[in-house]
């Protein structure tokens, strides 16, 4: 049963992260720091969290390289 509530908690602590890095009421930084929140997760959830922020049209261009970036890492790191 923790093993379901871990995961549970792992995929609020996600959503959340992609809800803060989407929230063009925030500012940049917060958005950034959930970026960055995101890549240091590095997995495979999150990759995919982090693809699609790259493909969002409505993010910022850097913001949305930064996601871009993040994800290669995470990519580089699974070699």
């Amino acid at each position: 049963m923790p093993e379901f509530n871990e995961e549970a908690n792992k995929y609020d602590e996600l959503k959340k992260m992609a809800n803060i890095a989407t929230d063009l009421q925030l500012s940049g930084k917060i958005r950034v720091q959930a970026i960055n929140l995101l890549g240091d997760m590095a997995t495979h959830e999150s990759l995919l969290v982090l693809l699609n922020l790259a493909a969002n049209d409505k993010l910022p261009i850097e913001e949305r390289d930064l996601a871009l970036k993040r994800a290669r890492e995470i990519i580089k790191k699974g070699r």
